[in-house]
């Protein structure tokens, strides 16, 4: 118990370091990684769908929507072109997914949206290295 609380410490303490650092490609990192770790708890909540994981499921989607949303506003169209475009998309269809999902609670959307998302991240972190 003591260590997952030491590790959920640590987590939160690099993201806040991220976040408070100039390096936009490091914070598009910390961005993308907390989205795809909400996204996978969201996912979560919806195979167990016990009356305990409603208000869980409510607080991983409102994150997954509102990271979509920054990520989205991290876009520069004008240098990015039709990789932004497409990413602008991608974070659409994540968005309707997560919708979606909740709604019906029908996984497969999710499911190649958040692969589609790691995918992206992968390559995000090999551009960074």
């Amino acid at each position: 118990m003591w260590s997952q609380q030491a590790m959920k410490a640590y987590h939160q303490a690099d993201r806040e370091a991220a976040a408070e650092s100039e390096n936009p490609h490091e914070l598009v990192s910390v961005l993308f990684d907390e989205l795809i770790r909400r996204m996978e708890a969201f996912r979560a909540t919806m195979v167990d769908v016990t009356d305990e994981k409603i208000e869980d499921r409510s607080q991983h989607y409102g994150r997954a929507i509102s990271l979509l949303h920054a990520l989205q506003l991290s876009l520069d169209f004008e240098k990015g072109g039709e990789i932004a475009n497409n990413l602008f998309k991608l974070y659409e269809y994540s968005r309707y997914q997560l919708l979606n999902c909740l709604q019906s609670g029908e996984l497969e959307g999710l499911d190649v949206s958040l692969s589609s998302l790691r995918e992206i991240r992968e390559a995000w972190k090999a551009m960074s290295a």
